[in-house]
């Protein structure tokens, strides 16, 4: 089982070579999605590409298993974040990834080198591709 990051999502929604690292992860098999990275994908995607992009790609991750914040993970999620110094919504998606026994694909840095973790990072030129406008 995987969990893609919210990064990987939109890397591959973006398209290009850092959507190309992601696609084989995304278009093979069920997902974990925690809710927070459904917050995250519609967010980006609401902004920089329109209603009907962040729609589709809300979509797309719903047809995954979402993965609620209930007590027990916020709790897995303050202990992980503390130990491995990471942001809320970044604690969120370890401690999910953890708690089901998946592996956590993401191309932040921040995570590179922790268990359970395939680190793809950006080639150079992924940081100038932009998600496509809604006409």
């Amino acid at each position: 089982m995987t969990l893609v990051d919210s990064c990987g999502w939109l890397a591959y929604f973006k398209g290009g070579s850092q959507g190309a690292a992601f696609a084989p992860y995304i278009t093979s098999g069920d997902h974990l999605v925690p809710t927070i990275v459904l917050y995250e994908v519609y967010r980006v995607l609401k902004r920089d590409a329109g209603g009907a992009q962040a729609d589709a790609g809300a979509a797309l991750l719903r047809g995954h298993r979402l993965v609620d914040l209930d007590h027990g993970l916020a709790l897995a999620a303050a202990e992980v974040g503390l130990e491995h110094r990471l942001a809320t919504a970044d604690a969120i998606v370890y401690a999910t990834a953890r708690l089901f026994d998946a592996t956590l694909v993401t191309g932040d840095d921040h995570f590179a080198g922790l268990p359970g973790v395939e680190y793809i990072p950006a080639p150079p030129a992924a940081a100038s591709e932009t998600l496509p406008q809604e006409q």
